[in-house]
């Protein structure tokens, strides 16, 4: 699946596909604008991708701090230049790749 297709169906249906990974299901509400289920999404994946969209989800609130602390758990730098959404679709570009493998 590519990022077109990924917001294609976010636009289209009212839930994402149950094949997509738990981060990908919590970036796709993100995108809807429903941060407490992504971010319940989130709270259950303890890996660095996980992590990384809950950094992300803290920065969209507005909370650098938390965020701060959910980048170095994945990882990832915790001082973001791009806008969100340049984030948005950097990781869903990943995460799409890394579910094609």
């Amino acid at each position: 699946m590519k990022v077109e297709e990924f917001l294609k169906n976010i636009t289209e249906a009212d839930h994402p596909s149950s094949d997509l990974s738990a981060p990908l299901q919590a970036m796709w509400w993100a995108k809807k604008g429903d941060w407490e289920r992504a971010h319940s999404i989130a709270q259950e994946v303890h890996d660095p991708s996980g992590s990384w969209v809950h950094a992300y989800l803290h920065r969209v609130e507005g909370d650098l701090g938390n965020a701060s602390y959910w980048y170095a758990r994945a990882g990832k730098p915790a001082k973001r230049r791009e806008d969100l959404g340049e984030e948005w679709e950097e990781m869903v570009r990943s995460l799409l790749s890394s579910q094609g493998k």
